[in-house]
């Protein structure tokens, strides 16, 4: 262990501190707390200098894994280079300084670049109308799934509250859907990979909601039976919601909209560029199909006729509800197309949505222009398919067919040591890459999970690909050496499951 990689407890001498700024002519602090909000008693902190907290921080960032430090094949969650334009806009203080609760007519930059992101996300899925309130990609299944009962309800269509899930899915879907007071329903895969038909068509009946889909799926394939799906589904009466997780391979290329899919979300922080590695921050915005417009969440930024961006609430001002009644809901009135919000599904988050990460979507859109931003999706998919082939002699592949961003592995094809696709990922540490996602999706045992992103070049990608070959002789000739791993890690292999349920979060805690 190097001196600093000791707990800054231990670096703690008593009498050792930094400094502060001294009291002013005002008898204020400059850096200090507000008496009412100072503790009773110092709290427990470690007595060192300014000089030893600068160098433990420092040390920690080093410590950590990140796409701005090396490749990140994390499958299914688009961990891609973030251009450094994007944080240069999102910083600038005249974005940075707003506040949202400061009057519309003091923002209309602001709106106008939510109005005109939106558009842009509709003119690359093929949707009507988004919003960019949700904060994640959950959230924005949750939206959207939101979006389909009010649909429904609306049209007193009441028995519609079984969604249909594939086996294959994101496991988000069946949560989301759970949340929203929805009854799962799982249809099959057939023997390639993709959603079968009919096993689907059994489960298609009055009480279906619709069907949660990720195109291409959660093996990177495309669900080419999706316009039958499509009329299959819509013909009983149900919906037809878009995973936008994987988006990806497929922006400027084909739009979701075309497919048939009514409901949508997309990963700003994912497909748009923002990392989103620690849990955030992320946008998750929802779009919608002409007939569900006027059921997306409120606030909503609106035009007027002047050009004037306002924001409605959802407090009804339609010439046709009922005269002052100032409702919220189908209550005033409306009729079932009105935009202004009245008609919809609620509100889904406090504002309107996490406005830094819209904005560096909006550069990494424009700064890739409508020719540029088609070259995305062919990159990612030569890029997954280069590895694959370059690999499938080493890796089990279970579905041995073209894919789009991503594929997965089964595990070594030779298994004979049994090293696992857990000490795989530990072994990939040592040599400087991030693990790929690993036992996911659930359809095959050893599951690995790569997807390159397309910003990647070329000689990462033979680099990655001259370890995994050598991680997979090593199984063989030395397989002691992966189930032990990660060797030269900070902190060797870990509990995960305990960390995960019995975290540890103080230093007395880890004393004991």
């Amino acid at each position: 262990m190097k001196y600093y990689d000791k707990l800054i407890f231990d670096l703690s001498k008593a009498g050792r501190q930094g400094y502060s700024l001294p009291v002013n002519r005002w008898e204020q602090s400059v850096s200090g707390l507000p008496a009412g909000l100072q503790r009773a008693e110092a709290p427990a902190l470690p007595e060192v200098s300014e000089l030893d907290v600068v160098r433990h921080y420092t040390n920690l960032s080093q410590m950590n894994f990140g796409v701005d430090s090396g490749f990140y094949p994390l499958g299914s969650c688009t961990m891609k280079y973030n251009p450094k334009i994007n944080e240069e806009i999102a910083a600038m203080p005249a974005f940075a300084g707003l506040h949202p609760l400061q009057p519309a007519s003091t923002v209309q930059g602001a709106l106008r670049l939510y109005k005109d992101l939106a558009h842009a996300l509709s003119a690359i899925t093929g949707m009507a109308e988004f919003t960019l309130d949700p904060f994640a990609g959950a959230h924005g299944e949750l939206t959207g799934l939101m979006v389909i009962r009010q649909y429904h309800m609306s049209r007193g269509d009441v028995k519609r509250t079984r969604i249909i899930v594939p086996d294959s899915a994101h496991g988000t879907n069946p949560a989301s859907a759970a949340v929203c007071g929805l009854e799962i329903v799982q249809v099959k895969s057939n023997a390639m990979g993709l959603v079968d038909v009919e096993d689907l068509k059994p489960l298609l009946d009055d009480t279906i909601a619709g069907i949660m889909m990720t195109n291409p799926n959660t093996l990177g394939l495309f669900e080419k039976d999706i316009k039958e799906i499509a009329a299959l589904v819509h013909e009983c009466g149900g919906l037809l919601y878009y995973d936008g997780a994987n988006m990806n391979p497929l922006m400027g290329v084909v739009r979701p909209g075309d497919m048939g899919f009514d409901v949508l979300h997309l990963n700003l922080h994912k497909t748009f560029s923002t990392p989103h590695g620690g849990g955030g921050p992320g946008a998750g915005p929802v779009g919608v199909a002409a007939h569900l417009v006027s059921h997306l969440p409120v606030p909503k930024v609106m035009e007027a006729e002047d050009g004037t961006l306002y924001v409605a609430d959802g407090t009804c001002r339609c010439e046709s509800s009922l005269e002052g009644s100032g409702a919220f809901g189908p209550a005033c009135g409306c009729a079932p197309e009105c935009k202004c919000g009245c008609q919809a599904c609620g509100q889904i988050s406090g504002f309107m949505g996490n406005f830094g990460v819209l904005l560096r979507a909006y550069t990494y859109i424009l700064m890739l222009g409508k020719q540029n931003i088609k070259m995305v999706g062919p990159l990612a998919v030569l890029g997954a398919n280069y590895i694959k082939e370059s690999l499938k002699d080493c890796f089990k592949l279970p579905i041995p067919t073209v894919c789009k961003h991503e594929f997965v592995f089964d595990g070594l094809l030779d298994q004979s040591t049994g090293v696992t696709t857990l000490d795989i990922a530990k072994r990939l540490l040592d040599y400087g890459f991030h693990a790929p996602t690993i036992y996911f999706p659930l359809l095959f045992h050893q599951s690995i999970m790569i997807e390159p992103t397309e910003t990647e070049s070329k000689e990462t990608l033979d680099g990655f690909i001259e370890i995994m070959k050598h991680i997979a002789a090593e199984a063989i000739a030395d397989p002691d050496s992966l189930k032990t791993a990660p060797h030269t890690t900070p902190v060797r292999r870990l509990d995960e499951t305990t960390a995960a349920r019995q975290p540890v979060l103080r230093y007395k805690d880890m004393l004991q």
